[in-house]
């Protein structure tokens, strides 16, 4: 049965175009001012929040060089054991520093007789005379421009009196595992927009309140009952999303991208300015992308599509979201199937959602088809 169209549908929600912008103005007024108490909360825990987000890159980075660190001890072993030598540190050794006691090394190389000098001027009672290399025969002497005695007492430089030497700290006070920043500014922008972030996040319910508000005055009674529904949803879908993207994609772009480096022979310096563009880039597109299910029964609502159309074309679905995988996150494998997999489980459970929740009536109480 179709019920007759009546005017006074309208009725409570008349309002004169002043009326709408005056509720306009309020609500983004109230939004702005939730905003600025979210960012004021920001501003006190913002070191806290900078250092939460540069975590995975610190660990990214600290994974790169242990990974350098065993490259290098593996090739600095086989070199010794190829000149008849016998390592100082065992493969075993050096993994177990890296990987368990939180060292990291840099190889450097040293001019052996001169610190065996050094060594002998502090401790002469337990350090030997250094063997100087022997003084070039008189024909090579007389071509040889005249040297000041202090050029003559060092003795010459020679590849084969270098040694190298592993300089062990803490990986914490390694710099090249810190995060730089290239211009004085950076530190005090990300630091704000670290904390704008963090206000934003926590100031979004009331934000959304705010600005449903104004848009509710303009719906009918059985709309705003599924945007009570489907908001919560949507925003339960989209920080899913994002925690999927910051707690596990990003570690494996990372490791990826730190991989690829390795492969290229480039030491990679992190910018904290850049960095903090890329942290929420990837989760913003994870976060969009999880948006599916409701997408599709917003598809399904409006009569675009059906669930039988769904179910039927389900693998040219699956196709279609791991192009998207592939081209919403970077090279790496792993991060295209941390997208593609929950994305193709949310696919089905979109189909569920379009069963669960299907067409009624039309806003008039017309049945739907």
């Amino acid at each position: 049965m179709r019920r007759q169209y009546d005017e006074d549908l309208f009725e409570d929600s008349k309002m004169t175009f002043g009326q709408h912008l005056e509720e306009l103005r309020v609500a983004l007024f109230k939004a702005i001012l939730a905003l600025v108490a979210g960012f004021i909360v920001g501003l006190i825990f913002g070191n806290q929040i900078v250092s939460w987000i540069q975590a995975p890159l610190k660990v990214a980075l600290l994974n790169h060089y242990q990974q350098i660190g065993k490259v290098d001890h593996q090739r600095h072993v086989e070199e010794i054991l190829a000149g008849g030598g016998t390592p100082v540190y065992s493969t075993e050794q050096v993994n177990d520093l890296l990987e368990n006691q939180g060292m990291i090394y840099e190889r450097v190389y040293i001019y052996a007789p001169e610190v065996w000098k050094q060594l002998r001027g502090k401790f002469p009672d337990q350090i030997p005379e250094v063997s100087l290399p022997p003084a070039a025969d008189s024909a090579e002497t007389e071509q040889q421009p005249a040297t000041t005695d202090a050029q003559s007492a060092t003795p010459p430089l020679n590849q084969k009196d270098m040694i190298p030497l592993m300089l062990w700290k803490p990986a914490l006070e390694d710099t090249r595992v810190q995060v730089t920043s290239l211009r004085v500014e950076d530190s005090f922008v990300t630091y704000i927009k670290a904390a704008l972030v963090a206000g934003a996040i926590i100031a979004s319910p009331l934000i959304f309140w705010y600005i449903w508000s104004f848009v509710a005055a303009g719906l009918y009674p059985h709309e705003k009952r599924y945007v009570f529904v489907y908001l919560p949803f949507s925003l339960t879908l989209f920080l899913a999303g994002a925690a999927v993207a910051f707690f596990f994609a990003i570690s494996f772009v990372l490791d990826f991208l730190f991989w690829f480096n390795r492969q290229m022979g480039v030491d990679p310096t992190p910018r904290i300015n850049d960095w903090m563009g890329f942290v929420l880039l990837l989760p913003l597109g994870f976060g969009i992308s999880f948006q599916l299910p409701l997408v599709m029964l917003f598809l399904e609502r409006i009569g675009a599509t059906s669930i039988q159309l769904y179910k039927e074309k389900w693998r040219i679905a699956v196709l279609v979201i791991c192009i998207v995988a592939m081209l919403l996150t970077p090279a790496d494998p792993q991060s295209m199937m941390l997208m593609a997999v929950p994305l193709v489980i949310l696919y089905f459970g979109g189909i569920l959602l379009c069963r669960v929740m299907p067409r009624q009536t039309s806003p008039f109480g017309e049945t739907a088809d």
